[in-house]
């Protein structure tokens, strides 16, 4: 094979999936060799050897998880994100997504990788009857406004007025039933005000509202990630809307080192220089009584602390022990099983970008388990 055609037929790969040197050798595990150097086998100044050229032209072109045109019920997906809240429904077998809404560019390139699908924009400017009929909504809307480690100004910042975006569709659409996804905190953001909000514009729309906190590793995650789930039921649609019970969940005993790839790169292992900066810090903050610092995990932890999107930044809240060295961060792969997400999930960004969206994304395992339950009582109509 000469220089030629294989520097073509590295060019028509990466175009065909919408990448750049860099997300490509990113997504097929090339990282190490940097965009520099698949730019250079793309203009045929060097080649790639046999695997190398192997593990390019072998990544999957066509999206892992189709819709199933066949599926008993009609979703939505709002916030979309990377799919996570999409995929837990979509592995019941019984639920198709007909429209689905994401501005972040990053995340629809890793949706559209993984569903075949491109996401609708920003939601604010999205009109609600253009929106296709659908029996479930589903989605995440923003948590920043009321995550424990942001302001926590709720209703005051703009993202956490999202919400009624989704309360707007819902009042425009009438779905059966609905599942949102939120940070824990969001029952006791001021007081309880907050979320006193969410419920009574729900009830008034005549749905049905329940809410409980579940946390992802007693559903076999080894990671400690709480999360309040929002199922509403529309009570004219529905007659058996009082049979929801959320899942019991299995407490599946976990172990972190499953999840944890037997060899990484270097460049996950963290600076001497950082190191030093987490144990400064958390030394620091333990003297001021505060419980903030670093997170250090080895293979028999249980589960990890909650990875977060800032995670990208500095690694705190994981990181694994190695003996002889500086500890290091999660993979990104390693992060997909941290929330549950399939082997095949296709990570087309960069590490940076791949840390950002999981850490914004669900436990996927708990939505399945609460999207059983839900489509459970539609079958009982």
């Amino acid at each position: 094979m000469s220089e030629k055609t294989v520097s073509a037929l590295i060019r028509e790969k990466r175009q065909r999936l919408h990448m750049t040197q860099k997300e490509l050798a990113d997504a097929t595990g090339l990282g190490k060799y940097g965009d520099r150097t698949i730019r250079r086998w793309e203009n045929g100044e060097t080649e790639p050897k046999p695997l190398e050229l192997k593990a390019i032209l072998q990544f999957p072109e066509s999206a892992p998880f189709p819709n199933k045109e066949t599926a008993d019920y009609r979703s939505i997906d709002l916030f979309a994100g990377i799919g996570g809240t999409r995929l837990g429904f979509v592995q019941t077998g019984r639920v198709k997504v007909v429209f689905s809404s994401e501005f972040n560019p990053f995340s629809v390139k890793t949706y559209r990788a993984n569903f075949g699908e491109e996401p609708s924009g920003d939601i604010t400017k999205i009109d609600a009857e253009t929106i296709p009929d659908h029996d479930i909504l589903v989605g995440g809307f923003p948590c920043q406004a009321f995550s424990m480690a942001g302001l926590k100004r709720g209703f005051e910042d703009t993202r956490g007025t999202l919400f009624f975006d989704v309360a707007r569709i819902i009042r425009a659409k009438r779905p059966k039933a609905f599942m949102l996804e939120n940070v824990k905190n969001l029952m006791a953001h001021d007081k309880g005000k907050t979320f006193s909000v969410i419920r009574k514009t729900l009830e008034d729309l005549g749905y049905a509202v329940n809410a409980r906190v579940l946390d992802a590793r007693k559903f076999g995650v080894p990671q400690h990630r709480e999360r309040i789930y929002i199922v509403g039921f529309d009570k004219s649609q529905v007659r058996h809307w009082e049979e929801f019970e959320y899942p019991n969940p299995p407490c599946t005993p976990t172990r972190l080192g499953d999840i944890l790839e037997p060899e990484v790169d270097s460049k996950y292992t963290i600076s001497d220089r950082l190191w030093q900066g987490h144990q400064r810090r958390k030394k620091e903050n333990k003297l001021a009584g505060k419980g903030f610092g670093y997170g250090l995990f080895t293979a028999d932890s249980q589960y990890a602390n909650t990875i977060s999107a800032r995670y990208y930044k500095d690694g705190s809240e994981i990181l694994i022990e190695q003996k002889g060295k500086n500890p290091r961060k999660i993979t990104p792969r390693e992060a997909a099983r941290l929330q549950g997400f399939p082997e095949e999930f296709i990570i087309p960004v960069s590490d940076t970008q791949a840390y950002k969206q999981f850490g914004n994304s669900v436990a996927v395992p708990v939505v399945h388990a609460v999207a059983n339950e839900l489509i459970r009582v539609l079958d009982m109509d």
